[in-house]
């Protein structure tokens, strides 16, 4: 389709007609060899200079998604071509006219709209490369994709093939201007070499391919003709060859940033409501070594949040809640440091004061160090400044293959953290891969033995097109610690089987795929596990997802689960006798076993070029873990979004979690989450942002509602206190509304480059979602803070 208005158009849009090679993706002439042009052309959309006329050609797209092997409904033409220091790219997208999704977005905010995404492997070792987007307004997203077997998850949406998800936290320097035009759109990029590691041969191949998003068809188009069910996407690119001669200069980056905030908060102990101001002056530098190797420093870092974390439903008490890693001089190259079961959690470095980072690779080896101070008050004694020390050292083997070593330690006064530890990830077949890892961790505290422990790893996967599996087996020992990780959930034992068949439509049907995925899960509590005892969970889960034409996505899952009692979670609670007020109790003991019957279903929209959505709703009968009963429970999400102009965007969101009685019905818990967050974009650089977050928490005062109906209380150290669960301490009130409203000017040009200027506070009401309606009831201010930050980047 559109082949004939392709090539007129192509005809028309250029100057002349060109005399650079045509690689044609489908014929599978995936070599290309670039022209080499010693010029420089202004990036202003128009591919309309003499070096596009002798860039080489890559057409012949093939769809990718959401289903593989056929030519791809829009076509798309390629130029690239690279001079002594920079990479071009021009993109001629062909489209019905009205199809074209387009928005004046922010940064890395643009994968709602059309999209190509240039993605270069430039140490063409099958196994990582840097993503460069931008949508047809020139817009960019960025960042990084590095394959270790992540794609193929689990939950309610059963096995996934496919390529990787791109990380977007990394930014780089580029340039991009695009246009939308009769045809489709047009996009023009150049990417310094200054902005990119590469090997350091004369001559060097890159693994190249680019993807395009049409999001009024729901697919995504790839030069490559790569198949969803390769172990290996990256494995799977043509390549770029005879890269010579490539000038990448002194590579120096200098950020000075400045930043001061001025913060309030209610006098707990009276009235008043004292202000703090705290400017701070530091600064990043990024020196590339080689070509291979980056050394980047910080000396009193900026890590403040221009967006505070959206709010998270508990859901297990036994599970801590994970937050993504958003601070700039911890995300480059945080690729680097990814290893299994997350032994390297940067978030755990809390208030650094200073921090050296050392990344690179060099032929098949690649070496990441990262070395941090962090502020006494995360101290266990807060008076040392704990000392962080991660090394993460990978070797490739084979074509997508790799083994791994990790150290950690942490070193705070008299307390220490040390990990070590080995991984592997071997492919092998095309559709076979294995992930292996083991590590052991030692640490100690003043007048305490050492505590030694251990983590043991297997994962099994077969990523084919029609049947799917993964086979998991995870063992935390109980004394293993990770000090410089991320441990969710420690001390068990994990054995997780999952199998998957997909069946296809045809062209044009209305179901594009539907996937039948089985999950069998199994957890011990790692003393009963070597014990020989029993699960504590046993999990079945059936889930069915469904393709649909145009971009909608459906899911249905039945989940039928065991849950043993936790003796651990609930050592402190206690039952109060009825002739008894707090003195006179039992140890609180459960139910030895509870059974659980849930239903999901779920259902996604397309892109729609004005609107997106999608929803989810789980319920039925779940454990009860404030009171260990089983209970009614509904878990409610939903988020929706709004564009209805090229500037502006709305997003809203609600998450909602309850927990009922089987016995009255009455309310045990509930949490409600609704969120607004509306952007308006000035230009490209500059954008305002609104942001609000409303969390409502109730917990109600327990009891054995299942047998004696009793209060249950806990052990404190001035006697026993009402149980209220987990959402709410037992010295606060049942009920706790906040509400966190955040303003935001920014201007962004360039990554590095910025001036922020924000507002964030707390307000508290009595009654939930009153929104102030009141003068008993309304809202009380908490705490709240006005901030500025300024930095610019020197290229030098």
């Amino acid at each position: 389709m559109l082949v004939a208005l392709a090539l007129a158009s192509l005809t028309a849009a250029s100057p002349g007609k060109g005399t650079g090679t045509v690689h044609n993706g489908r014929a599978g002439e995936l070599d290309v060899r670039p022209p080499r042009i010693e010029a420089e052309v202004a990036i202003d959309g128009r591919l309309d200079e003499g070096p596009w006329l002798e860039a080489a050609y890559l057409t012949g797209f093939s769809r990718y998604a959401p289903t593989d092997g056929v030519a791809a409904d829009d076509s798309t033409v390629v130029l690239v071509w690279y001079s002594p220091t920079s990479i071009h790219f021009g993109i001629r997208a062909y489209a019905q006219p009205g199809t074209v999704h387009a928005t004046l977005a922010d940064r890395d905010r643009i994968y709602n709209d059309d999209y190509i995404g240039i993605f270069l492997a430039t140490f063409n070792d099958g196994r990582q490369a840097t993503v460069f987007a931008v949508n047809p307004l020139g817009v960019q997203g960025d960042g990084i994709v590095v394959e270790r077997g992540a794609s193929s998850g689990g939950g309610f949406s059963g096995i996934q093939t496919g390529r990787e998800p791109t990380d977007i936290a990394p930014d780089y320097v580029f340039q991009s201007k695009g246009r939308v035009t009769d045809y489709g759109y047009e996009i023009e990029i150049r990417i310094p070499f200054k902005s990119l590691r590469y090997q350091s041969s004369e001559s060097q191949t890159w693994g190249i391919n680019v993807l395009r998003k049409v999001q009024s068809r729901g697919q995504e188009d790839s030069w490559a003709p790569a198949q969803r069910a390769a172990a290996s996407y990256i494995g799977q690119f043509g390549r770029l060859d005879g890269l010579t001669g490539l000038q990448r200069g002194l590579v120096l980056d200098v950020n000075p940033v400045v930043t001061s905030r001025t913060s309030g908060a209610r006098n707990p102990t009276g009235s008043g409501y004292p202000y703090t101001t705290r400017p701070d002056v530091g600064g990043n530098v990024r020196w590339g070594i080689t070509n291979t190797h980056t050394l980047n420093a910080t000396i009193n870092p900026d890590f403040a949040e221009v967006e505070s974390d959206a709010g998270q439903i508990v859901f297990d008490p036994r599970r801590a809640l994970f937050f993504s890693e958003k601070r700039p001089f911890f995300l480059e190259g945080i690729e680097q440091f990814s290893v299994p079961n997350q032994l390297v959690y940067t978030r755990r470095i809390a208030d650094p004061v200073a921090a050296a980072k050392l990344t690179g690779k060099n032929g098949g080896t690649s070496v990441a160090f990262l070395s941090a101070v962090d502020g006494r008050d995360v101290s266990f004694a807060n008076r040392e400044h704990p000392l962080y020390n991660i090394l993460r050292v990978q070797q490739d083997l084979g074509p997508a293959s790799r083994v791994g070593l990790l150290y950690t330690d942490r070193m705070d006064g008299d307390h220490s953290n040390r990990v070590l530890g080995a991984d592997a990830r071997i492919v092998w077949r095309r559709i076979y891969s294995a992930q292996l890892q083991a590590a052991g961790s030692v640490t100690t505290a003043p007048e305490q033995e050492p505590l030694r422990g251990s983590v043991l790893m297997a994962d099994m996967r077969r990523s084919g097109r029609t049947f799917s599996a993964r086979y998991r087996f995870n063992m935390i020992h109980d004394k293993f610690r990770a000090h410089s990780g991320f441990i969710g959930r420690p001390s068990n034992a994990q054995l997780l089987l999952s199998n998957s068949y997909t069946l296809y439509g045809g062209e044009g049907a209305f179901v594009q795929s539907a996937a039948f995925n089985v999950v069998a899960d199994g957890l011990w509590q790692y003393e009963r596990f070597v014990n020989g005892g029993d699960m504590i969970e046993k999990k079945l889960h059936l889930n069915n997802n469904f393709v649909l034409k145009g971009g909608w996505q459906a899911g249905a899952s039945v989940l039928v689960e065991t849950f043993g009692f936790d003796d651990d979670l609930y050592s402190n609670v206690f039952v109060v006798h009825p002739n008894g007020a707090g003195a006179d109790t039992v140890p609180f003991t459960g139910r030895p076993r509870l059974g659980n019957l849930d239903y999901v279903l779920s259902v996604t929209t397309p892109n729609f070029k004005r609107f997106s959505a999608s929803a989810s709703y789980v319920w039925g009968r779940d454990e009860n873990f404030y009171e260990w009963t089983s209970a009614n429970i509904a878990w409610i999400a939903g988020d929706i979004s709004w564009r209805p102009s090229d500037q502006f965007r709305a997003t809203a969101s609600y998450d909602e979690q309850y927990y009922r009685r089987l016995s009255d019905n009455s309310l045990v818990a509930q949490t409600r989450i609704p969120r607004l967050r509306v952007e308006y974009q000035l230009t490209r650089s500059i954008f305002v942002r609104a942001l609000a977050e409303y969390r409502a928490d109730f917990a109600d005062d327990l009891r054995e509602s299942d047998r004696s109906n009793n209060p249950l209380v806990r052990r404190t150290l001035s006697g026993f206190a009402p149980a209220r669960g987990f959402t709410t301490a037992y010295n606060r009130p049942k009920e706790i509304n906040e509400l966190r409203p955040e303003l935001l000017f920014s201007y962004l040009p360039s990554p590095g480059t910025v001036i922020y200027a924000g507002y964030g506070g707390t307000l508290n009401e009595a009654e939930a979602f009153r929104f102030g309606r009141g003068a008993a009831d309304g809202f009380e201010r908490q705490n709240d803070s006005f901030f500025v930050k300024l930095s610019y980047l020197f290229r030098l």
